[in-house]
């Protein structure tokens, strides 16, 4: 095999690996303060260190663990302070796309936001975890694909992975929070339908900042329920 070969074979390996330890984190299998070493990950999945190491260090870039010396990767467990920080950041850089992407959504992407919604609400009503962050993140970034914005698109798109794992857990026991957030995505599209834009940049902030407040209380209750 050529070098490009071996390089582009462990690229893929690594990009499998990445994706399964991404999803076991996600899914709760890999719980915060979770330890990952590189040799039971590589037994585990059966590939080599190498693609494992490439693997953890784009799941550290994203947020979802960080990488210790002499201790491996851990996953990360935020906290309330850290999980501000994050939602800070979506407050800033969601209505924003927002604002630049909504007026020129077209009948395809309208399409595509109600069928996206509809899914979304049936995985909500079946507790289909996987599936509704997936379409959460889908509705989001489908309402700023014409933002013209790349970079600013790319940095949401991480702060919703990083977000997910999260928002799964209050979604996952808090039924009101569940469908307060159906309701809410259905708002958001009726706004852009109706060409409200402002408006639905508003509601945006909004909506981001009830799955915030949401979030910050689900942790102080479980550090006086560990206390």
């Amino acid at each position: 095999m050529t070098a490009v070969g071996k390089n582009l074979k462990h690229k893929t390996m690594a990009s499998a690996a990445a994706e399964e330890i991404r999803n076991r984190i996600l899914s709760g299998s890999y719980p915060p303060g979770f330890q990952l070493r590189q040799d039971g990950l590589a037994g585990d999945l059966g590939m080599s260190r190498i693609p494992i190491r490439e693997a953890l260090v784009q799941l550290e870039s994203e947020g979802l663990l960080k990488i210790l010396p002499h201790r491996g990767a851990v996953v990360v467990q935020l906290t309330a302070e850290e999980i501000e920080e994050l939602f800070n950041m979506r407050l800033l850089l969601e209505p924003f796309l927002f604002r630049r992407s909504a007026p020129l959504l077209t009948k395809e992407d309208f399409k595509a936001l109600r069928q996206i919604q509809m899914h979304y609400a049936k995985s909500i009503d079946t507790l289909d975890i996987d599936r509704w962050n997936e379409l959460n993140t889908e509705f989001h970034l489908t309402l700023y694909r014409h933002a013209h914005s790349p970079r600013i698109a790319l940095t949401v798109q991480n702060l919703l992975v990083e977000c997910d794992r999260h928002t799964r857990i209050q979604l996952s026991t808090i039924r009101g929070d569940r469908e307060r957030a159906v309701a809410e995505h259905a708002e958001l599209l009726r706004l852009c339908e109706q060409g409200a834009f402002e408006e639905g940049a508003h509601f945006m902030h909004l909506h981001i900042d009830h799955i915030r407040a949401g979030l910050v209380s689900l942790l102080a209750r479980e550090v006086v329920s560990e206390g």
